[in-house]
């Protein structure tokens, strides 16, 4: 078990530290052959025990990891060694699942361990990417550029987030305001329309009829269908959401639609070359490097072309340009880029450069899908109330006829 002690030197300084033992006896026998006397000895609660519920029960988001890197970055350039670092931030992070790993991240130091290794236990909240760039940043003995450069591509990662969610905004609440205008006219104004004219011995047309007994239905079993409707939606948001087959279904539809399966494309090659960049800048090998950015794309047909690219390409002797030239779903600009790069020995520059490019053109295509998307969602909730209204009007017409 793990204790923290306070202890007086014969000076009467007072210094305190952590150690293992089985026992406090073990502790008092370490002090007193230290020449200390003990004020205070406490039992640590374990990582284990601390950090692992905390894991469970909440989350690390990407502005907690942004924070993290940017000031490990700080504190190494500005001289302060990574345990002083680290101590300083145990001591100001509030947020209990920070500074449980923090505490675990100590830990492992004091142990011996490399720093990736404790991020390396929580893959759910530290990418493959996120791992690497450190574990190769140690090996490298570029371990402040590399926090500095994760700070940098985890903030534009954010960005990039926000604004497609503040693009989707507009049409996802029209979309919401629109069903609940139908859900209203279809469960209390249809059934009451259809109800005065089916009771008054008025027999409407059959499409109007139809549409009747479609608000007659929904208007009987209205709270029960709203109820299916919230089980329907929590089950799908949990399957395409949460399960990898899900996401593979949802990732395969998506790909054959035009517009979408562009606008994919785009954030695939953005991620590629943001996130093979930083691993090239961390001193990772090309060969590790393209296949930890195969698993990152999120685009099975750059996946494939990525992994062809260094089993069949790179690995069995061919430059980095001539394997980019045999995947034809990289635009030719891409390729040609990576090519020049290459043999002018710029490749993380040039790619970091691309990925910027990319993050712009993403946008203006979530600009262009959402002018889209718009007026064909106004024109499916016109076309709806339009044959709601016809199908009142036209009965009404009729039986102003007959006097």
């Amino acid at each position: 078990m793990r204790f923290h002690y306070i202890a007086s030197q014969p000076n009467g300084k007072i210094v305190e530290g952590d150690m293992e033992a089985d026992g406090a006896a073990e502790v008092l026998v370490y002090l007193a052959g230290q020449g200390l006397k003990p004020v205070s000895l406490k039992i640590v609660k374990t990582v284990e025990e601390v950090s692992r519920w905390k894991f469970l029960s909440q989350t690390v988001t990407v502005a907690d990891k942004v924070f993290l890197t940017k000031f490990l970055a700080l504190m190494l350039k500005v001289g302060t060694d990574l345990f002083k670092a680290v101590d300083i931030l145990i001591a100001d992070f509030e947020k209990p699942v920070l500074k449980s790993l923090l505490i675990e991240i100590r830990g492992a130091l004091e142990k011996g361990q490399p720093f990736y290794s404790t991020f390396a236990k929580y893959p759910k909240y530290f990418s493959p990417v996120f791992i690497n760039s450190i574990k190769a940043g140690e090996a490298s003995g570029k371990l402040e550029n590399v926090f500095e450069k994760l700070s940098v591509s985890l903030q534009k990662e954010q960005e990039l987030r926000h604004k497609i969610r503040a693009s989707l905004a507009y049409p996802i609440l029209l979309l919401v305001v629109s069903m609940l205008i139908l859900i209203l006219l279809t469960s209390f104004a249809l059934p009451k329309i259809a109800n005065i004219f089916t009771s008054g011995g008025f027999k409407p047309p059959t499409f109007s009829k139809i549409v009747f007994a479609v608000g007659l239905f929904i208007g009987k079993y209205v709270w029960f269908i709203l109820s299916l409707l919230a089980v329907l939606i929590i089950a799908a948001w949990f399957f395409f959401g949460k399960t990898l087959i899900g996401r593979n279904i949802l990732n395969t539809v998506s790909v054959k639609l035009p517009i979408i399966r562009g606008v994919m494309k785009q954030l695939a090659i953005q991620r590629f070359a943001s996130t093979l960049s930083s691993l090239l800048y961390s001193g990772l090998a090309i060969l590790d490097a393209l296949e930890i950015t195969a698993d990152a794309v999120g685009f099975k047909e750059i996946k494939d072309s990525l992994i062809r690219i260094s089993r069949e390409g790179i690995s069995k002797g061919s430059t980095l340009g001539d394997a980019f030239r045999q995947e034809a779903v990289f635009p030719r600009a891409v390729v040609n880029l990576i090519a020049i790069s290459e043999k002018a020995g710029h490749l993380e520059q040039v790619l970091q450069t691309l990925a910027d490019f990319y993050e712009s053109e993403i946008e203006a295509s979530i600009k262009s899908l959402v002018s889209f998307l718009e007026p064909v969602l106004l024109l499916g909730i016109g076309l709806i109330v339009g044959i709601i209204a016809l199908s009142i009007i036209v009965p009404i017409y009729q039986l102003v006829g007959q006097f």
